[in-house]
């Protein structure tokens, strides 16, 4: 005879375990087209690109209403504009530089998500397009310019980054210099008036020294006069021994 319950519990292991199963993977499927639906909306990293529209708008020139061509634009400017285009490129590639090791720290901790840095590597591959596509157009306008627009582009890019550092120093040396001159007042007013407290203490000093110069003159006065009383008293007492002497030599003539 079968044994039904015996049966029932591996079966129904089994039910449990295939719709585990199914649940699991349709959440996931629905999860990876939720990512996949929201990178393809990601808002960009950078803002748009207004030099790169210029020189496009520059090269793609239409006539405008009651002209029957277009006035062709000389090389010089789409040159000129091309070259800001280039620099841009080079700010922007700066700014991905210096920023790509603290994100991937970020992600690593768990601090951004993966939307932050699927943006991010959006833009780093839209910049290597850019890069090659300014390449194109500089060897389209002069052979081999390609090779040396983005060199001049950086020139261009830290020469403008010096001088906002120059600017910005000189600006700061106007308030720090204010801000000295308000110490060096309030440091110069406080040491006159240090002198302005010791000179009464000085005067004083001064004043005792005087008072006690005649003390001590009339304490020498003093000790020179006991000096001299000494001197005279002693005279009878050196003079004994000669009167004791001329004594016994009248002694002896009688």
């Amino acid at each position: 005879m079968v044994n039904w319950l015996g049966l029932a519990v591996p079966f129904a292991y089994l039910s449990i375990l295939i719709g585990s199963l199914a649940t699991f993977s349709s959440l996931y499927r629905k999860r990876k087209l939720g990512r996949l639906a929201s990178s393809l909306i990601l808002e960009p990293w950078f803002p748009p690109h207004l030099q790169r529209n210029i020189y496009l708008s520059l090269l793609h020139l239409e006539p405008t209403p009651g002209q029957e061509k277009t006035i062709p634009v000389p090389d010089s400017v789409l040159k000129a504009a091309l070259l800001q285009r280039a620099c841009e490129d080079i700010r922007r590639i700066l700014s991905v530089r210096s920023a790509k090791p603290a994100l991937s720290q970020l992600l690593q901790r768990g601090s951004v998500g993966d939307e932050l840095w699927q943006r991010f590597l959006r833009a780093e591959k839209e910049m290597e397009a850019e890069l090659k596509d300014v390449m194109e157009e500089a060897n389209a306008l002069q052979a081999g310019w390609g090779q040396i627009i983005f060199q001049s582009a950086n020139e261009m890019v830290n020469n403008e980054i010096i001088r906002e550092k120059v600017a910005e120093i000189q600006a700061k040396a106007q308030t720090d210099r204010e801000r000295w001159d308000r110490e060096r007042a309030s440091i110069q007013s406080q040491f006159m008036k240090e002198l302005d407290d010791d000179a009464p203490s000085t005067t004083e000093h001064k004043t005792s020294a005087g008072a006690a110069v005649p003390g001590n003159a009339g304490s020498e006065r003093i000790n020179s006069d006991e000096d001299t009383v000494m001197v005279e008293g002693g005279g009878p007492a050196s003079s004994g021994p000669a009167t004791g002497k001329g004594g016994k030599k009248r002694k002896g003539r009688k």
